[in-house]
């Protein structure tokens, strides 16, 4: 460690020294300085105040690049500690103690990540030493937000409305019954969210995580100590709570037996997603529950709230719903391939290769858009529902950020913005194209083929 920093410490053009004073406070010089690696010491010449030889000193070398309007870049720090000796002009330094970090080799966000153990346990001690409690503290509302991670209830809001859509068209509609669908699937939502924070802590797969992004590994939030786990696992229980009880009051006012079949197959599917004793995201078939849980299941079950009945329409418009959903958790999972394995998480980034990986997104969107144009093209959905094509781009622009940052996190951050962003533009051209087939129905006495 010691030679590793000497070679570091090498890089830096100046340095500063600092010890603490006579009186308590510290002192702070630079210093000219060289390294002599085969005698693994630092030869420092003070530019200020005298260096002392009667206590420790911390030699700091630093470097950080200013970039106007996004930050800094180039940040590399090295400190090395020990006790001072005089070798004629030059004072002389062999370090005991060292520690660093240079941003090319360990990214900011990597390292604030491995710091947060650290963190917490300094806020314990310091906490113990005051008498009161200390600990990391953020605003309530954007707390939620981390926690529940409501931005993902895109998933959930795309195949809800695609399904009341549906049976829109079909002449079916109840405004009160559309929101208690919606209010009652978001619930069950957020309470798969935190349960997977919940079983993921368990498990040990987020506290192995060391690359978290906006997009993956967890909301984080237990492991910067802003909610216990406790306290997860009783959010995670009172929104399945919420969502199981209008689920209940849906099934009672609609006696429908569908709608209970498919109300128990959902929350069964979410809850051992990642809970035992089945954990499916382990066994590589987190893409296939996805699928089913926010495709076929909650398009329909919106659809049969309304309808009262199954048909063939609201399948087969949940199954590209299903693929792009399935491609959003797929997606997310390669920043977390390393720490999943390390676990025995075997999702399937973990599984199969780099370029398998790459060529399953390809394949997966494709017969996505492919279903999507067969259906309308043969109108067992509305034909203007090909105005979805209209996600092709993105789609391929996603394909590229793979193949181009599938070993960088960080640089991947956009791409999974841009794949969450593909299932909700897609969901919601869908969307649009049922409302537009219904004016078109109500407007037009003998409307156009192409146009229904």
């Amino acid at each position: 460690m010691d030679e590793k920093a000497l070679r570091d410490l090498s890089k830096h053009a100046h340095v500063v020294v600092s010890w603490v004073g006579d009186d308590g406070y510290p002192v702070q010089t630079p210093a000219q300085f060289t390294v002599d690696l085969e005698e693994g010491a630092v030869r420092l010449a003070a530019t200020g105040l005298v260096l002392p030889t009667d206590r420790r000193v911390n030699v700091i070398a630093s470097h950080i690049r200013p970039q106007p309007g996004t930050g800094y870049d180039q940040r590399r720090y090295t400190e090395l500690w020990g006790t001072l000796r005089r070798d004629g002009a030059e004072m002389v330094l062999a370090p005991d103690r060292s520690w660093g970090w240079d941003e090319n080799e360990v990214p900011f966000f990597e390292y604030a990540e491995r710091s947060n153990k650290r963190g917490l346990a300094y806020m314990r001690a310091l906490g113990e030493e005051r008498g009161v409690e200390v600990k990391p503290r953020l605003s309530p509302v954007w707390t939620a937000l981390l926690a529940t991670r409501l931005p993902f209830l895109t998933a959930t809001v795309v195949p809800v409305l695609v399904g009341i859509a549906v049976a829109g068209r079909q002449g079916y509609f109840d405004l009160w019954l559309a929101v208690l669908t919606l209010i009652g699937a978001a619930a069950v939502h957020i309470g798969v969210n935190v349960a997977n924070d919940v079983f993921d802590t368990l498990s040990g797969a987020d506290d192995a995580n060391v690359n978290p992004t906006q997009f993956s590994g967890g909301s984080r939030v237990i492991q910067r100590g802003l909610v216990t786990l406790k306290r997860m696992g009783l959010i995670s229980v009172g929104a399945y709570g919420v969502g199981i009880a209008i689920g209940l009051y849906l099934v009672l006012t609609r006696e429908s037996t569908e709608l209970l079949v498919i109300g128990v197959l959902g929350v069964l599917i979410s809850v051992f997603y990642t809970a035992p004793p089945l954990r499916l995201v382990h066994h590589g078939l987190g893409e296939i529950a996805v699928a089913i849980g926010f495709g076929p299941l909650m398009v329909l079950g919106a659809y049969v709230v309304q309808a009262e009945k199954f048909t063939t329409e609201p399948f087969v418009a949940s199954v590209p719903i299903a693929i792009l959903i399935a491609l959003v958790l797929y997606v997310n999972e390669i920043p977390d391939r390393r720490s999943d394995a390390a676990v025995g998480k075997r999702t399937l980034p973990v599984r199969l290769s780099r370029d398998a990986v790459t060529a399953g997104f390809l394949v997966a969107v494709c017969a996505a858009f492919a279903t999507l144009f067969v259906a309308a093209a043969l109108g067992v959905i509305p034909r203007p529902a090909v105005i979805s094509l209209l996600g092709l781009p993105l789609a391929l622009n996603v394909y590229r950020g793979i193949r181009q940052y599938y070993t960088s996190p960080y640089e991947l951050m956009a791409t999974m913005g841009k794949n969450v962003q593909l299932h909700l533009v897609v969901g919601m051209l869908m969307f649009v194209s049922y409302l537009a087939s219904i004016a078109i129905d109500g407007l037009l006495d003998d409307p156009p083929e192409l146009l229904t």
